[in-house]
């Protein structure tokens, strides 16, 4: 018991509790514990799942004659027959004074929108994109920062029953339109560009240069953000944004569609190869993300919930769902150390944010830089720190309790992509341990599975989902015989969701996830995760970064370590004997790296994650082809025929 860092001091007031009093009531049952939920949840996924539908009042306007149809059909189980509804009316349905929006971009005054200023310029921009041609169906692209107009846009779009989607502006030219070039936008929305780390950067040569490869573009739409009256002639087709939106629009209809109506396409990271096209629907993802935000993050209109992200990464969209609880949503875009390492916090601080999320790597920068939040900021309101884009390591758990609050759930996350979702997530009436996500998320049927299909407490396996769940893509663009879908997800493991982690789930329900297991390195034929190496390796306070993968090597496979050194450090025999021992000690012998190297950079992907798949690549000379899904391409040169590597 000593690993627990959090207890709930009043878990009967949460929303979880009170979803399980209902369910209890109305089934009559007897249930105390999440373990006991948890597993109603997904043995009964029909009657479950029709309970987070009445308990988020979800908006519609024909009801479902069916929860799904066959909860062990993946993929196309199908779900909420007959049910029509619409996601921006859902996100909308509040058009009262309480601010719905506090956006601060990087350097700049504080700007915020109230549910009704929403909804009014909702129904502006709808007006325009009616009038300019869009449809059901139509695809309508943001290559735009972290601005209350990509919600505004994107809500425009959802409310015709259009489908968006959108990229960072901070992606490669090549990146975006291995992206947008698949799925044929009619639309862009862009600004004229963004502030980052005290900089300005125009945007629109790099859109000039997506839009000569998009000939189904047929308007531009630019905002102005970091000038006034930006030259818009080299952009064809190019309206600024205040031309563009209606003065004088006709009354906003939100069109009502059916629940596996398609609302979103996301990409993945495309480090591989062409990113794949993943569909999202509009009912899929509206309560599912109700159901995460609800219960186990315990949002309510009282909350002011802010999660570092850029436009590109899922959690964009997962946040934008809170506006359907009716809290306040703080968005930022810029670099989070601008003007230094304390940015953040501040900002917490000022507008009273109660649920803060960010990347594990934003947590271990803070830590590594000896930010203490608890010292230069009040924090009362936080009540929860959530993290993901890679397993938060212990010393990071350490961390947030010692120096940010003592007193917040520190929620670690896991999802993706893929599922828009999270396998596993944070739990208002759950403790905190060490090093630990909390749970399994409900209705998510969620195991370690072993070669041999069986499930394991205890032991390292493959995530795997046995079950539907409502935020399953409902196929990839241009996909139409479902071959990229199945063999992404269903190649492993017959009719069985495989996600490509490697987790061990606890006799508690906890969840420790050990990497991707597409990298899970395999000395002498034994499985160990990257994670595992990391968190000992990055724990050492002469250590900066670090990248492990493993290379083939005589038969067999060998461990190799870069490692980015702290300013002042240089890798000798001494530290390399200390490495050693640290990783014997705490993983195992098999965890000892064969090769330990010092490299100038770790490459990363624009979201924050480390490409060791495409390092992996790189060292067996093979080729790297997408590179402008990475934040740093050029790191990747360095790994290229490397000496001690060739012994």
């Amino acid at each position: 018991m000593d690993n627990i860092l959090w207890k709930p001091l009043s878990p009967e007031k949460t929303q979880m509790v009170q979803l399980m009093n209902r369910i209890n009531e109305i089934y009559g049952l007897k249930m105390k514990s999440y373990d006991e939920l948890f597993n109603w949840s997904v043995n009964h996924i029909s009657e479950f799942w029709a309970e987070v539908w009445n308990f988020a009042g979800i908006k519609y306007s024909l009801p479902y004659s069916e929860v799904v149809d066959d909860s062990k059909k993946m993929p196309g189980a199908k779900w909420f027959a007959g049910a029509k509804l619409n996601y921006a009316e859902n996100l909308l349905r509040y058009r009262d004074d309480k601010i719905a929006i506090h956006f601060k971009g990087e350097g700049q005054p504080l700007r915020s929108l109230t549910y009704e200023d929403l909804f009014n310029e909702v129904e502006k921009l709808a007006h325009s994109l009616k009038e300019s041609g869009v449809q059901k169906g139509d695809r309508i692209c943001g290559f735009i920062p972290n601005i209350p107009e990509a919600i505004i846009a994107m809500l425009a779009t959802a409310s015709i029953g259009a489908i968006w989607s959108s990229s960072s502006p901070d992606f490669g030219i090549k990146g975006v339109l291995d992206r947008f070039i698949q799925i044929e936008p009619k639309i862009i929305f862009a600004a004229n560009g963004y502030f980052y780390n005290g900089k300005t950067f125009d945007s629109l040569d790099k859109l000039q240069g997506i839009l000569n490869n998009l000939p189904s573009v047929e308007k531009v739409v630019v905002v102005e953000y970091t000038e006034e009256n930006p030259d818009l002639s080299q952009i064809e087709n190019g309206i600024l944004y205040s031309d563009f939106i209606s003065n004088s629009p006709y009354p906003l209809e939100f069109e009502q569609l059916p629940f596996d109506h398609p609302l979103y396409i996301m990409y993945s990271s495309g480090t591989t190869g062409l990113p794949k096209s993943i569909v999202h629907s509009a009912g899929g993802t509206l309560i599912q993300h109700l159901k995460e935000l609800r219960f186990h993050c315990d949002l309510t209109r009282d909350d002011t919930i802010f999660y570092f992200t850029t436009c590109g990464w899922m959690m964009w969209n997962w946040l934008v769902s809170s506006l359907a609880v009716g809290s306040t949503v703080v968005l930022f875009d810029g670099s989070p150390f601008h003007p230094d390492g304390k940015a953040m916090w501040h900002l917490a601080d000022e507008l009273e944010i109660s649920i803060f999320g960010a990347s594990a790597k934003f947590i271990e920068a803070c830590k590594d830089a000896n930010i203490r939040p608890i010292e230069i900021a009040d924090l009362s309101k936080l009540r929860a720190v959530l993290s993901t884009g890679s397993p938060l390591v212990d010393e990071s758990f350490d961390y947030v309790y010692e120096h940010v609050k003592t007193d917040v759930l520190l929620g670690s996350i896991s999802g993706g992509t893929d599922i828009i979702s999270c396998f596993a997530l944070g739990n208002p009436m759950l403790p905190v341990r060490r090093g630990e996500l909390q749970c399994r998320g409900l209705g998510m049927d969620v195991q370690a599975f072993d070669a041999k299909e069986q499930a394991m407490i205890n032991e390292k396996g493959e995530l795997v989902c046995t079950s539907a769940f409502p935020s399953m893509p409902i196929y990839f663009w241009n996909d139409p015989d479902g071959e990229k879908y199945h063999k992404a997800y269903f190649t492993l493991f017959q009719d069985i969701w495989h996600h490509g982690d490697f987790i061990r789930i606890s006799e508690h329900g906890g969840i420790k996830i050990f990497g991707r297991s597409d990298a899970t390195l395999n000395p002498g034929g034994v499985r160990i995760g990257t994670a595992e190496i990391y968190r000992v390796v990055e724990a050492l306070d002469f250590i900066k970064d670090s990248l492990v993968i493993g290379q083939k090597w005589e038969g067999d496979e060998r461990v190799v370590l870069f490692l980015k050194m702290k300013e002042g450090s240089a890798l000798n025999d001494e530290l390399i004997k200390e490495i050693k021992s640290q990783i014997r000690s705490n993983c195992s012998p098999r965890h000892v790296p064969a090769k330990i190297l010092m490299i100038k950079e770790i490459p990363y992907t624009i979201n924050g994650k480390k490409v060791e798949i495409a390092v992996r690549k790189i060292i067996h000379g093979q080729d790297v082809t997408n590179k402008d899904a990475l934040a740093n391409p050029d790191s990747l040169e360095l790994f290229k025929e490397i000496p001690e590597l060739q012994v």
